[in-house]
């Protein structure tokens, strides 16, 4: 028997092994070649450029309040150019209207800046102020309260929507002092009522369809719907809150009504219209609470008041309306966005009555925080 042929050396096979792994590095190093020929030849892989982020709507109120605070501080400082240096007081109050504009634009956060490109010339802003004048400025704070009025009631950020009332308010206090330095046309401020509760007075009127004596025209659909805006009892509000309104009213009205009673003149006059008005909001909250004429009612007959020769009547009433102002610059913060437009104007209506009386302005009224040292 033959033996078996020795099996035939498989150099054949192997050397295609070989051959098979040799392919990816000869594939490796034709990939790195061809990356350095691109960049010779000036050719890159980049990622695509980083877009602008879009803001939220909180970061919209955010960005118009910044602004409109910037512009009006731009516009002041255009204006003061123009104005003669022996105007001292029209002076002094541009100028303060400048630091409270940049110190409210800081407080909300300054402007934006993402790093990206964003095509937009320098100083673009600035270019809408080549030319200001007071009356000018006066129109760029009416117009900058407008619309913080309505952010501070319509934003769902509570704390957002408490600042920018404060500075809403503060505009309107900067725009009627100017306007009257300036001698020219300031803003209208309504006086805020309280709303009555659903079930009761207008509110009643509207809920049933009933015709209100006042709104038969076509023409006051636009008044009408900004009285029933405003007519909105602020959801929100707890028992606390509300029986903390209802004193801080009242206990105003007594206040000043003893003061008034030893007063005379015109001081007599000025203190018994802010009786009241603070009366019917102590009646408006108290209603609103549900206690008006209960015995749950927190009112009380008489209040612990300042004696005249610690504070006077220009102290008194600063002191009551500065308390007020922080109240509701408080619940402001705290109610339902879309339901607060009457705690925002009230807000606004107490640094109005403080700038009446002789307060210095701040930039944040309502905001003890936010007072200088």
């Amino acid at each position: 028997m033959e033996p078996l042929p020795a099996p035939a050396r498989p150099s054949a096979p192997a050397e295609a092994g070989v051959a098979v792994r040799r392919r990816p590095r000869a594939a490796a190093a034709g990939a790195v070649l061809l990356v350095g020929l691109l960049a010779g030849c000036g050719v890159r892989l980049e990622a695509p450029p980083a877009a602008e982020p879009v803001p939220d709507a909180h970061e919209v109120v955010r960005r118009t309040a910044v602004s409109d605070a910037l512009l009006v501080a731009d516009g002041a400082e255009v204006a003061l150019e123009e104005v003669p240096a022996d105007r001292k007081r029209l002076v002094d109050e541009l100028t303060r209207i400048v630091a409270d504009s940049r110190a409210q634009a800081e407080a909300l956060g300054g402007e934006y800046e993402s790093g990206l490109a964003s095509g937009e010339p320098t100083g673009a802003q600035s270019s809408a102020w080549d030319k200001a004048d007071p009356a000018d400025v006066v129109k760029a704070l009416e117009d900058a309260a407008a619309r913080s009025r309505t952010a501070a009631g319509t934003t769902t950020d509570g704390p957002l929507a408490r600042l920018v009332a404060s500075v809403g308010a503060a505009q309107t206090v900067s725009a009627q002092r100017l306007a009257a330095l300036a001698r020219v046309d300031g803003p209208d401020v309504v006086v805020p009522e309280v709303p009555a509760p659903t079930g009761s007075g207008r509110a009643a009127e509207e809920a049933s369809g009933s015709p209100s004596p006042s709104g038969s025209d076509d023409g006051d659909t636009a008044e009408q719907e900004e009285e029933t805006r405003d007519a909105t009892v602020p959801e929100g509000l707890t028992a606390h809150d509300l029986s903390t309104l209802v004193v801080s009213e009242d206990a105003t009205r007594y206040a000043l009504q003893l003061r008034a009673a030893i007063g005379s003149g015109d001081r007599r006059e000025r203190l018994l219209e802010r009786v009241a008005q603070h009366a019917e909001r102590a009646d408006g909250w108290a209603a609103v609470a549900g206690t008006q004429a209960t015995a749950q009612d927190p009112r009380r007959a008489a209040y612990a008041v300042p004696r005249v020769a610690d504070l006077g009547d220009k102290g008194l009433v600063l002191d009551l309306e500065n308390d007020l102002a922080t109240d509701y610059a408080t619940l402001v913060g705290t109610t339902t966005a879309g339901t607060r437009s009457v705690l925002v104007d009230l807000l606004v209506d107490s640094a109005v009555a403080l700038d009446d009386w002789g307060a210095t302005p701040v930039p944040f009224p309502g905001l003890p925080e936010q007072a200088g040292d």
